[in-house]
């Protein structure tokens, strides 16, 4: 039996724990603010031990999970990685800032351990991350999402999202300032320039569409390789429309793969 630890209680995380219930993995931990221990129970289930920050542990689990978004991340994740747990996370926009990044890198390298990162709500990286290796010249993000994504982001100060009747471009720059300035939608963005060209090269488009379906991403890359085009259209989790489904389907899937005898 393999032992994970969760930070965060959220959609996620309860999402997370739900698989985890009928797998080889135990969740022992939820690291939450003190006070919200009612909550975690009803996120995660009533037979973790709860803790407040990676000091709390008696005895370390096998994996720790990060479900708290960018703050979560950056407040626990070196802890653990500098005592030699490895972290899996979908929160790579904390990663455009570059304190951030060199933190984490320090404290994976000090714990002879790796910061994991999930796919999140993309796939095509590992297309992505070998046109790398042959020479990759130019890639494209697009990400579009319906209106109610983009609540209480900087995309309500380009229109009234309430109102809008037609797709609008609400931003156009590097993946880098696409994550910083969307920490809670942009995680993709961080996901296509960490696999291919960095962060300042990825360009990335962000639509709000009154008539998209689903959280549509769309890749497009090209260089030394070849080309190549990649589109997913996917589902938000419940009552939670900035959190992909296939996100947390993905975090769970490189919990899966840490401990799984044959890896793709």
């Amino acid at each position: 039996m393999h032992t994970v630890g969760i930070i965060g209680y959220g959609a996620m995380a309860s999402f997370v724990a739900k698989r985890l219930a009928c797998s080889p993995w135990r969740l022992t931990h939820c690291i939450a603010r003190k006070g919200r221990e009612a909550a975690v129970y009803a996120a995660v289930g009533d037979d973790v031990l709860i803790s407040y920050g990676a000091d709390d542990f008696d005895s370390l689990p096998d994996l720790i999970v990060d479900c708290a978004g960018h703050h979560g991340l950056r407040a626990h994740a070196a802890t653990f990685l500098k005592r030699g747990v490895p972290v899996v996370t979908a929160s790579l926009g904390a990663l455009a800032d570059e304190k951030t990044y060199q933190m984490l890198q320090e404290a994976a390298q000090k714990g002879k351990t790796q910061l994991k990162l999930a796919s999140g709500a993309i796939g095509a990286l590992d297309a992505l991350s070998a046109a790398k290796i042959g020479g990759l010249e130019n890639v494209v993000y697009t990400g579009q999402k319906p209106p109610a994504s983009w609540r209480g982001t900087p995309a309500e100060d380009v229109a009234s999202l309430v109102d809008l009747k037609e797709a609008i471009t609400h931003f156009e720059g590097s993946a880098r300032d696409a994550a910083l300035r969307y920490p809670k939608n942009a995680n993709v963005a961080a996901a296509v320039a960490l696999a291919g060209v960095g962060f300042d090269k990825t360009r990335t488009r962000l639509i709000a569409d009154p008539n998209a379906q689903g959280n549509m991403h769309l890749i497009s890359a090209s260089g030394a390789f070849g080309s190549f085009e990649f589109s997913i259209s996917g589902a938000s989790l419940p009552d939670t429309p900035r959190t992909s489904a296939l996100a947390a389907m993905s975090v769970v899937d490189r919990i899966f793969r840490h401990s799984a005898p044959i890896v793709i």
